[in-house]
């Protein structure tokens, strides 16, 4: 969930140590690597020998570990804005990482595919970004991203993690499209956990408050910082519910509903 951005979009850092206890066991990571390895190992399979694929906002490394082994045959990198993401990414992938700015990328060599895993809703100029990755890509070399879905699952854990905004499916359509992408797949996923997201949140929310004095401040950290625990019954139950997405997306079928938004997007 790293990227690069300014003004009030951005990402905090101060989550790269918390979130590299978590990635590996909870539902919400754990659904989200399934749904992008489904498609990952159907990509990389198309790419000429020696392609080179690169991760923009790579974090710890979670999804480039991933990348390092869908991407057979090919150059894979990891890029990320801050030296706190680079150092934890390096205790979990062998490829080549690099401390950067999107909108200075340091690449001499076109790219085959670029992948933005939760990073776009970070940046205030979207658009601009999607431009600079269209730039940074050979004709015909795709680009795949996840964003969250839906403004109104907008909560305090959006404004904890410095999101922008949240995509529905014809608005992150347009921007792609301004950017110069054709899109070749797009689908929502997380669909059994939407209820659970709306629903929750408030709850959360609305329960913290009620505990609060009415002299201390709400602080919406501290409640994304509970959705990050891993409770052990709940935990593999929700991620069982989200297991069978992998195979619908893995067949290129559309979800209808869920709290992520998946594209895979050409160049023209």
């Amino acid at each position: 969930m790293s990227g690069s951005g300014n003004g009030h979009g951005g990402y905090d850092p101060a989550f790269f140590r918390q979130l590299e206890f978590v990635e590996d066991r909870h539902f919400w990571f754990r659904a989200r690597r399934r749904a992008v390895g489904a498609i990952l190992r159907q990509i990389s399979a198309t790419l000429p020998t020696g392609f080179h694929a690169l991760e923009l906002g790579c974090g710890n490394g979670g999804m480039l570990r991933l990348m390092q082994q869908s991407c057979i045959g090919g150059t894979v990198f990891g890029m990320d804005l801050f030296a706190e993401a680079i150092a934890n990414a390096r205790q979990r992938v062998n490829v080549p990482l690099l401390q950067g700015d999107i909108r200075l990328p340091p690449f001499s060599q076109s790219l085959n595919l670029i992948c933005m895993f939760d990073v776009l809703e970070h940046l205030d100029n979207d658009l601009a970004a999607l431009e600079h990755v269209h730039s940074m890509l050979v004709p015909g070399g795709v680009l795949m991203l996840t964003v969250p879905a839906h403004m109104m699952l907008w909560s305090y854990f959006d404004e904890a993690a410095n999101h922008v905004r949240r995509y529905a499916g014809p608005d992150l359509r347009r921007r792609l499209k301004a950017a110069g992408f054709t899109i070749e797949y797009q689908t929502q996923f997380m669909a059994s956990i939407y209820p659970l997201m709306w629903l929750g949140r408030r709850l959360n929310y609305h329960v913290q408050i009620g505990r609060r004095s009415r002299t201390r401040q709400f602080n919406p950290r501290e409640l994304t910082e509970n959705d990050f625990r891993i409770v052990p019954g709940l935990n593999g139950l929700i991620d069982w519910s989200l297991a069978g997405e992998e195979n619908l997306i893995r067949r290129r079928r559309r979800i209808t509903r869920g709290t992520s938004i998946l594209a895979v997007a050409r160049r023209r």
